[in-house]
């Protein structure tokens, strides 16, 4: 099931920090759910056919230099025809003074304006940025995000394997907590993967026996983390002597995670591992293969065998939640 996010308008003028020209009636029930912006060039000529009334317009020097060349009247009937759409808001950047016929077309149709000294450039960037960010697909899983050398490890498995405790352990090696027990997972772009806590939980983690603790107070400010990119999934399950589990890693296995395929690797539990140790070295390799080397290659080429006999081309895509 698809869902769509929105985003107060409020919210975007206060971290954009944009000064307020003029606030609609109803400025403050405004939701933005489009990630795209639009700034007005057809729409200045006249031609509305695809205009779209939900997206934020930016007006820069190049709008104000093309409406120049109008008399008030004209201005007024360009103006009117953009505003009368009811789009959420008008941003001017570069600190441009306001015509007295823009504000009365905004009083006019209720359309907010705001104005920035940002150049277009850069408040488009900022503003894209933003709500990249605020409306990306998401969704919330059982698990734990660690950042491990730099990698972020999503760490699954039933509830008891030990998903917590191995964070602790990482946590005392150094390495940082990001989310545990409940990760919210959100795509940023078509290639990543964010993740954090919900704001609730943030820095709690439970153990069992012990109860609940709060890693950022017991830990220090430099073992937790506030969000991190998702760069490999890392499946922990109790060991099964019947199962054949991967021991040259020739393996490619990936996890589908709203649309994105994030590298999968399954670790089986049983006394005596260092599950710490051995996401360490997972963390490791893994970063070693996005940068061009592959151990198992390696070793293959060394002994003198094809690898392209010996590793499987096909792709194996794990849906763990579906």
């Amino acid at each position: 099931m698809s869902f769509e996010f929105s985003v107060p308008l409020s919210e975007i003028v206060d971290r954009l920090e944009l000064d307020k020209v003029y606030l609609a009636e109803n400025y403050e029930s405004i939701q933005i759910s489009t990630v795209e912006i639009n700034r007005p060039g057809l729409e200045l000529t006249g031609y509305f056919e695809f205009f779209d009334n939900k997206k934020i317009q930016v007006f820069g020097n190049t709008e104000f230099a093309y409406l120049g060349r109008f008399g008030s009247e004209a201005q007024r009937m360009v103006i009117d025809s953009i505003f009368s759409f009811g789009p959420p808001a008008v941003i001017i950047c570069r600190d441009i003074d306001i015509s007295n016929v823009m504000k009365e077309s905004a009083r006019l149709h209720k359309v907010s304006i705001f104005r920035t000294d940002d150049n277009t450039s850069d408040l488009t960037a900022r503003l894209v940025q933003l709500l990249n960010r605020e409306l990306a697909p998401r969704i919330t899983r059982h698990g734990v995000l660690v950042e491990v050398y730099g990698e972020g490890c999503l760490l699954i498995g039933d509830s008891g394997v030990g998903k917590s405790e191995t964070a602790i352990e990482l946590i005392k090696r150094g390495h940082r907590l990001v989310a545990d027990d409940a990760v919210e997972i959100l795509r940023t772009n078509a290639n990543t993967l964010v993740g954090k806590s919900p704001q609730n939980i943030r820095h709690f983690i439970e153990l069992r026996g012990i109860g609940i603790i709060n890693a950022r107070q017991l830990f220090g400010m430099g073992a937790v983390k506030m969000q991190e990119k998702i760069d490999m999934v890392i499946s922990l399950e109790l060991w099964d002597n019947a199962k054949a589990y991967d021991r040259m890693g020739l393996d490619n296995s990936y996890m589908d995670i709203l649309g994105v395929e994030v590298p999968a690797l399954t670790i089986p539990v049983k006394p005596g591992r260092n599950l710490a140790v051995i996401i360490e070295v997972a963390a490791m390799n893994n970063r070693q293969k996005k940068m061009g080397y592959n151990a198992a290659h390696d070793l293959l080429r060394s002994l003198g065998m094809d690898i392209e006999d010996m590793v499987d081309s096909q792709k194996t895509i794990i849906d763990k939640w579906e």
